[in-house]
């Protein structure tokens, strides 16, 4: 059955934030805060948090940087995923992607649906692995963060979720860097 398995300890996680804007600052950053609220309410890691203008160049060497440190397991977007000629995140990012999470977008998009109805096909959140990282990228709003983080990132990064979570796997990501260098 799926639920938190009690007998298995929390592990917290190191995640940094991204809020992808022009116009945020972080007086006005609702949905950083959002993230940054409910993942130290979680009782994980809030390592770092920023905001890069709309930018595919910035966007990635951010979000590269902290795939290359050892205290970020996960990095979480919002902003940039819609349709207008600004929205440049999946752009950025899913170039970079290892290994693409396809299953995020869709329970993202059935969660999103039961809020906001058809007006989620004008998201194009997604997510997938780079560096042995968990990259989600998340729509601007705060509803929408709010929707992924409790719909989706709360259960999956808590080691007691089961049957399965993320912070399971998380030291066997970058398994594939560690045959390589044997050959």
């Amino acid at each position: 059955m799926a639920g938190p398995d009690e007998k298995r300890s929390f592990i917290a996680v190191g995640i940094a934030v991204l809020t992808i804007s022009d116009t945020r600052t972080p007086e006005t950053d609702k949905s950083g805060d959002t993230l940054a609220a409910r993942i130290t309410e979680a009782g994980h890691r809030l390592i770092d948090r920023a905001i890069v203008p709309d930018d595919r160049a910035e966007i990635a060497a951010r979000v590269k940087a902290w795939t290359d440190r050892e205290d970020i397991d996960v990095v979480i977007t919002s902003g940039g995923t819609g349709f207008t000629g600004r929205d440049v995140t999946p752009e950025a990012l899913e170039p970079l992607f290892e290994k693409r999470m396809d299953g995020f977008s869709a329970i993202f998009h059935r969660i999103s649906y039961e809020k906001i109805g058809a007006a989620t096909i004008q998201s194009r959140a997604t997510a997938g692995v780079i560096n042995a990282t968990f990259i989600f990228v998340l729509p601007g709003s705060p509803g929408a963060c709010r929707d992924a983080w409790d719909g989706i990132l709360k259960g999956q990064l808590d080691y007691r979720n089961m049957p399965c979570n993320f912070v399971e796997i998380m030291p066997r990501l970058d398994e594939h860097l560690k045959r390589g260098a044997t050959k």
